[in-house]
């Protein structure tokens, strides 16, 4: 029986964030009779903004916690019968983590092994019903870098963290590994491309740019612009997830990809480019003359790609959304939300980002 015909009672952890906060939109959507929780700290990059349109909702609960916190783990799954935990709460940028390293072991490591504690007590309690599972949402960047004619990523690459971030991650990764061979808990890991779309914070590439642009401000590239990166749509990471839940096998590992690999200046000139059709009145256009080379990010990986065979072979998943359409509808969002994004450009963002571009 597919985990899709069970009844459901979810716990989201870092549910106001990115990624996590479009995947209870779309798990709202897709089972609007799931008993719906949503864990999240609300550090800088988690907004009760991004979920507020579904607090309403009689199976809906938001909880403010720290998922450090093995006491409310304990007494979430308990009290609220949790059959499914999809872990998205994490540090998970790059540049903060060569800053201040300490809060992405904290949160990553330490953060993730309560959690998997906390669920492999509760599971047991439960006499192992097939129904569960921990899905550990982690990244490509455990895999290391990719030379320009290096094969994609698989779920069988060795693992080569180079920052504090990917380092931490691949730590979780290892541990919700060792959960599911020393104690067989019901784990299930996912390693996704970069992300983009809605609720996206600033600090990250893609809505870095367009806000910048839409501010006529310089947009900072690093060193020669020609890393590279497989871009996913936020939306078809969430389908992914959701069918890795439903159809994946306990113990196994996924490779989530966009099937876009782009160069980071290429992805630049092309926001301008669209930027300059969808954005009326911008200060400078065209957007391209914002393009500002800067010192390149210390140990930055140079190329990541996704092999993504094994979840299409497996679980009949692929992407859906093309660079271009993608960033169209993200761009619009951003056009959209500007009573979203504008808040958050607050003192600590500016002070950041001086540090980082100068």
């Amino acid at each position: 029986m597919l985990l899709s015909e069970e009844k459901k009672s979810i716990l989201i952890t870092g549910g106001a964030g990115f990624i996590g906060s479009n995947f209870v939109h779309h798990w709202c959507y897709q089972y609007p009779d799931s008993h719906v929780i949503v864990l999240d700290a609300l550090t800088y990059a988690g907004n009760r903004q991004n979920i507020a349109s579904l607090e309403d909702r009689e199976n809906f609960k938001f909880i403010e916690g720290n998922i450090c916190d093995r006491q409310l783990i304990d007494n979430l799954l308990k009290e609220e019968n949790i059959n499914i935990v999809a872990h998205f709460a994490a540090e998970s940028h790059v540049d903060r983590s060569i800053i201040s390293p300490d809060a992405f072991i904290q949160t990553n490591v330490i953060g993730t092994f309560t959690l998997l504690e906390s669920f492999r007590q509760y599971w047991n309690s439960k006499d192992k019903p097939k129904n569960y599972r921990f899905l550990h949402v982690s990244t490509d960047e455990v895999y290391g870098s990719l030379e320009a004619d290096d094969p994609a990523f698989t779920e069988t690459t060795p693992y080569a963290p180079n920052s504090p971030y990917s380092a931490s991650k691949a730590g979780s990764d290892h541990l919700a590994r060792a959960y599911y061979h020393t104690y067989n808990v019901p784990t299930i890991i996912t390693n996704c491309s970069n992300n983009y779309g809605p609720y996206h914070f600033p600090e990250k590439l893609i809505p870095l740019m367009c806000i910048n642009i839409l501010l006529g401000k310089p947009l900072p590239v690093y060193g020669d612009g020609q890393n590279i990166r497989d871009w996913l749509y936020v939306g078809d990471h969430c389908s992914a997830l959701e069918t890795v839940i439903n159809q994946g096998k306990p113990g196994e590992t996924y490779n989530i990809g966009g099937n876009n690999e782009v160069k980071n200046i290429d992805l630049v000139t092309i926001l301008c480019d669209l930027m300059d059709e969808l954005a009326p009145n911008l200060p400078v256009k065209p957007a391209q003359k914002l393009i500002t080379f800067v010192k390149d990010r210390a140990g930055h990986d140079r190329r990541y790609a996704i092999d993504a065979t094994k979840i299409k072979t497996e679980l009949g998943w692929i992407p859906q959304e093309t660079v271009e359409g993608g960033l169209r509808k993200t761009i619009q969002w951003y056009l959209d939300n500007q009573d979203w994004w504008q808040p958050l450009l607050s003192q600590e963002y500016q002070e950041y980002y001086q540090k980082v571009y100068g």
